[in-house]
């Protein structure tokens, strides 16, 4: 079941006072998204254009579906539909829409976090890969890399903060603490480019 008041996003929002969409559903994949899922709920709308945007998709596509991961080279510069279909195909076309409506937007992608499964730790460590690979393709484009920085998902942590094949309201909340911790640091050490903010989604642009 999906309680979007109970999600990082909302936690998120409550805690900084923005307003968060939850373009979202238990099992969704990239590929999901963009055929079928973000077309049939309006996504795509220009009333849910946003100044960023946190992409946390990989563990069905990747883990679950066992999809091939792909390369920047299936990315379509100038035509998302005729990305590969890959992973990175289908991330890709999502970032390409997205720009689209708007076009000055930041774009935040999140990495998976560490598990105790070998198996599933080389899968993220591809994963993870292929989200540099992408924050490097796109401008405005970072990598909150929990991979690398949040706690090892073992089953102590999993105790603690998962219920079933999600995680419980605690975990979400601790994920909203280290999302916005992450994008915090982020901002900080890249001041110049987020001086502008306020002024995504208008055609306004700071002059000296």
């Amino acid at each position: 079941h999906d309680y979007f008041e109970y999600s990082w996003g909302q936690y998120i929002a409550r805690m900084c006072g923005s307003t968060c969409f939850n373009f979202s559903r238990g099992g969704m994949t990239a590929k999901e998204y963009c055929q079928s899922f973000a077309d049939n709920m309006r996504f795509w709308g220009p009333q849910y254009a946003c100044q960023c945007y946190i992409i946390a998709l990989g563990v069905n596509d990747i883990h679950n579906q066992d999809m091939e991961i792909g390369t920047t080279d299936d990315i379509c510069r100038d035509d998302y539909t005729k990305n590969a279909d890959t992973f990175t195909g289908w991330y890709a076309h999502i970032i390409q829409r997205l720009k689209a409506i708007q076009p000055r937007a930041k774009f935040f992608l999140m990495t998976m976090p560490r598990e105790t499964s070998r198996r599933n730790q080389e899968k993220s460590q591809a994963h993870r890969k292929a989200l540099y690979n992408l924050a490097d393709y796109f401008d405005n484009t970072y990598i909150i890399d929990l991979y690398e920085y949040a706690p090892v998902y073992d089953d102590e942590f999993k105790k603690k903060f998962y219920m079933g094949g999600h995680l419980n309201p605690m975990g979400y909340v601790l994920t909203a603490h280290m999302t916005a911790s992450y994008i915090d640091y982020i901002i900080r050490h890249n001041p110049e480019d987020f001086k502008e903010v306020g002024y995504i989604g208008t055609e306004l642009k700071y002059c000296e």
